[in-house]
């Protein structure tokens, strides 16, 4: 069975993929488009010769935005399957529906909003080149932190719903990861590399379109997947209802 959720996890992880990249062609590529416009202009501006681009715009956000996305998509969905299959019927009694939406929704908090919190995604033409390896480090570090911060949350959640009821507990849990999040945003470096006369509106924008992104992908995974998860499940016949 678990291998069977492992095939539909990362099946729904492609099925979000090209939503994903369809809602970043709309929303986010425009942007990209005009950030890489004012690069160019600025370059120009101070006497300096453009890069050549290796790869170029239409195949940037044609197959590569889809190859990067889907094999993103593909993994992310691969994991949610290992993830569920572990929770499954252990955490709580709740259907494979309810259970892949809660779970899309905990992932898409704590790996798509709560990172962006502290570094928000910046478009080409943003951010220094020799500081890439050092931002690329702390931004997963904070999706590092910002799991485990989940994960802490929702025992504090199960151990304090046992003795005070579960209303009481998803407020002491939801509030445990308030704090642990504040903590950490606090504790991690800042990374402030936009340039002052970089357009606000193209950089807003931007940041929207990622965190668009995100949702999108997460919703459809959790949808997509608990469909195919509740299948798996209704064939194998075990004793659990869709909540």
């Amino acid at each position: 069975m678990t291998r069977d959720l492992l095939v539909r996890g990362m099946l729904a992880g492609l099925a979000a993929a090209i939503l994903a990249v369809l809602f970043a062609r709309l929303f986010g590529e425009p942007q990209v488009d005009l950030a890489i416009g004012f690069e160019a202009a600025h370059a120009r501006a101070m006497g300096m010769a453009e890069d050549a681009d290796l790869v170029s715009r239409a195949v940037q956000k044609g197959l590569g935005l889809f190859t990067a996305v889907a094999l993103y998509g593909a993994a992310i969905g691969g994991i949610f399957s290992i993830v569920f299959a572990l929770v499954y019927g252990r955490v709580a009694v709740i259907g494979p529906r309810s259970l892949a939406l809660l779970l899309a929704a905990a992932g898409f908090l704590a790996i798509g909003l709560a990172p962006a919190l502290k570094y928000p995604a910046t478009p080409p033409g943003v951010g220094l080149h020799e500081t890439i390896d050092y931002r690329t480090i702390t931004y997963f570090a904070m999706i590092g932190f910002s799991v485990a911060g989940l994960v802490l949350a929702v025992w504090v959640a199960g151990w304090s719903g046992k003795r005070l009821g579960d209303l009481n507990g998803s407020l002491l849990g939801a509030g445990a990861y308030v704090l642990i999040l504040s903590g950490i945003l606090l504790a991690m470096p800042v990374i402030n590399e936009v340039p002052a006369d970089f357009p606000a509106v193209v950089l807003w924008k931007f940041r929207i379109a990622a965190i668009g992104v995100q949702a999108v992908l997460w919703t459809a995974i959790g949808v997509s997947f608990g469909l195919m998860a509740e299948q798996v499940l209704r064939r194998s016949a075990l004793p659990h209802a869709d909540g």
